[in-house]
């Protein structure tokens, strides 16, 4: 047995044997995407490309969960563990299976998986929103660490799976000029919105791989960018693992950055920088890589290098070495479905009632389910999905609850276009809602967005902005079917799905709930929020805000005037903002009066549930500077606890407000411990401490 094939080995010490045996056309044959197998060592064939934003994506039947927006809304990085660790046990069930057979080691199928997205959502106009956790940096941190743990488990020996944070860095659109975008940042916007949970989860989870973004950073492109793939990253951050690049992003700086002449001078560009493995669809890329190191572009230190890297993973992994076979029927088992839903009932948001929730099913005989996402799966399943053996639409939710008698439905309109059928008259939907309507005690206005509408660039049905969105509004064939559902007078309950911020006309109908792309049984979950099963307890990860036109310029990476953290106006929702069927009391702030300069604030509230009902809460806790300085956060989250209380019962929350997230940045990006007057926030709750 030779060295790199003794598994008793350490996986650095069996990728250093197996480097010293690659001929140099090999070593360039596995500095791409696609790894060919080379037969002569036993090495089987790799693609590092894979996905698992919120399930193992795009290869076939998984466990489904609510798109990371949602889980975010949670504000519960237990729950982005629990998902994680499911992925991470689907993803090896299904390798171990698929890559013995033929087809089963190609694109999607490897342990490589290309998430979490912990960019900033800095402006709700970007089309990728969806797929983060929101626009607050801590949450981000948290909640990509928790995804982070989930997946790659906390025995180094047993890793099973890789988690990959993207897109290092600074990215959040535009998505129709990605592929050559310059996004102009400050040190100190760099250091405390876009960069911190990178840092943070390379500190506490580290990842062990991480993508580089397709735009460039203040004019260098992520891909080829010294300062934060070799200062910022493996030094500062102290980064071990496999840095891989966005998909195409070589040819980007070919052919939209203009940064380099041609392909072999992109790649060498991308290895000598830092990159580990070029992420091309180009099958030349063989070519150019060896292209470039007859022209002395590439070294064969850099090579070495990201093989070093890629191999040490591949061998943490498994990959080179055979294994039993798992328990195929895991995969997507009633345990998974059942823990998707649990944590799916955490994610929608009550935005408004005025006590027509929940359903009174003695009152009501007949419901109206009306509007163009009530039987839609692409709003469950979002992007970068999986597929589920069942989707439970809105709609079916509503049957299964109500009863197929009792449900009146009308799909009433399309998402964007003015009529359902090619060849009939604008608005051919509009006469079968209102008749819906009238022949209701109540109606269920599905309205929104599909990730056809908002999304990547590239993705079907993003033609107008590329994914991103031009406006907060509802279309406009959406607009004429809310204001014929409102004429018929019946009471409107307002089910919105979106991944990101709408001006929701809240002040028009009775009651809204905000379920973003609530996953494979989404249908179910509303309809036990909207019957009261389910008491909802998300909360928003995002500020909704009234138009767009306050806000600054989408291009501009200034965090100025944006996110609750920069904002003092136009918002129609507040981050954190969630209502309840019952209410929540707090009382009995405690912290000390006086701390020492960056140490940790053990502080607690009493929280009494003084409603009806039983319910969940997320009790979010936030500090601030009572002299605010410009360029520093208004406030900022620091941490959530979830509780559950009966009616009348009382809990004491304790909480430990983190000294490393009591610190902002200076104009230099460098963070220094808050001092002086600092108030510590909860709900309506507030203590002032003083930092020496």
């Amino acid at each position: 047995m030779l060295p790199y094939q003794n598994p008793q080995l350490l996986p650095a010490e069996r990728a250093e044997d197996l480097l010293c045996r690659l001929t140099l056309d090999e070593k360039l044959s596995q500095l791409t995407m696609a790894n060919p197998a080379i037969p002569r060592l036993g090495i089987p064939a790799y693609h590092w490309w894979s996905e698992a934003l919120h399930g193992v994506a795009r290869n076939g039947k998984a466990t489904m969960f609510p798109q990371s927006i949602a889980l975010a809304a949670s504000f519960s990085p237990e729950s982005a563990m629990e998902m994680g660790r499911i992925i991470r046990e689907e993803a090896w069930i299904k390798f171990q299976h698929y890559s013995r057979r033929e087809y089963g080691r190609g694109t999607y199928a490897g342990l490589t998986m290309f998430s979490p997205n912990i960019n900033i959502f800095r402006d709700p106009r970007w089309g990728r929103g969806h797929e983060t956790y929101g626009e607050c940096p801590v949450l981000t941190a948290l909640m990509g660490s928790g995804y982070v743990r989930g997946v790659q488990g906390d025995s180094p020996g047993d890793l099973h799976c890789a988690a990959t944070l993207k897109h290092f860095a600074v990215h959040s659109g535009p998505e129709a000029t990605r592929d050559k975008f310059d996004s102009a940042v400050s040190a100190k916007d760099l250091a405390q919105t876009y960069l911190y949970a990178f840092a943070y989860c390379l500190k506490h989870f580290p990842a062990k791989c991480v993508m580089s973004a397709y735009n460039a950073v203040n004019s260098i492109p992520a891909s080829a960018n010294k300062e934060l793939l070799k200062k910022t990253l493996r030094n500062e951050y102290s980064f071990t693992g496999v840095t891989v690049t966005d998909v195409g992003t070589a040819a980007f700086m070919v052919s939209g950055h203009k940064f380099c002449k041609d392909m072999p001078e992109a790649l060498a560009m991308e290895i000598s920088s830092g990159v580990d493995v070029c992420c091309e669809l180009d099958p030349a890329c063989d070519k150019y890589l060896r292209e470039a190191y007859d022209r002395n572009l590439l070294d064969i230190a850099d090579i070495d290098r990201a093989l070093r890297n890629q191999l040490t993973l591949k061998f943490e992994l498994g990959i080179m070495d055979e294994h039993p076979l798992p328990d195929y029927s895991l995969i997507e088992c009633r345990e998974h479905r059942e823990i998707a839903e649990k944590i799916a009932r955490k994610t929608p948001v009550l935005l408004k009632n005025d006590g027509i929730l929940p359903l009174d099913t003695g009152k009501i005989r007949k419901i109206a389910v009306i509007g163009p996402t009530a039987a839609d799966i692409d709003v469950l399943r979002g992007n970068y999905a999986g597929t589920a053996t069942r989707y439970i639409t809105l709609l079916d939710g509503l049957v299964d609850k109500f009863g197929e008698d009792n449900i009146i439905y009308a799909r009433g309109c399309e998402i964007v276009l003015p009529k359902s059928e090619p060849c009939a008259q604008s608005g051919d939907r509009f006469a079968e809602a209102a008749v819906a309507a009238e022949f209701a005690d109540v109606v269920i206005l599905s309205l929104g967005l599909t990730p056809k509408f908002e999304g990547e660039n590239g993705d079907a049905g993003n033609a107008e902005a590329a994914g991103d969105k031009l406006t907060l509004e509802y279309s406009a064939v959406q607009k004429k079917l809310l204001d014929l559902v409102i004429k018929s007078g019946k009471p409107v309950v307002l089910v919105n799905f979106s991944g990101s911020a709408v001006n929701i006309p809240a002040d028009r109908v009775n009651a809204v709930l905000q379920v973003f792309y609530p996953g494979a049984a989404g249908g179910r979950v509303i309809a036990d929020i909207l019957d009261g099963t389910v008491n909802p307890s998300g909360r928003l990860p995002v500020t909704f805000y009234r138009d767009t036109e306050k806000l600054p310029d989408f291009e501009n990476y200034s965090m100025e005037a944006r996110s609750y953290r920069f904002c003092r106006e136009n918002i129609l929702y507040p981050f954190g903002y969630g209502l309840s069927y019952t209410t929540f009391e707090y009382s009995d702030f405690s912290a000390p009066e006086v701390s020492g300069r960056g140490e940790d604030l053990d502080c607690s509230v009493s929280v009494c549930n003084s409603g009806q009902r039983a319910g969940e809460t997320a009790v979010l806790f936030f500090f601030r500077e009572k002299e605010h300085r410009k360029g520093t956060p208004l406030r900022q989250f620091a941490g959530a606890k979830r509780i559950h209380l009966n009616p009348g019962e009382k809990k004491v929350v304790n909480f430990t407000y983190p000294a490393e997230f009591m610190q902002f940045a200076d104009e230099n990006g460098i963070f220094h411990s808050l001092q002086g007057e600092i108030i510590l926030e909860t709900a309506d709750q507030q203590k002032n401490i003083v930092r020496r």
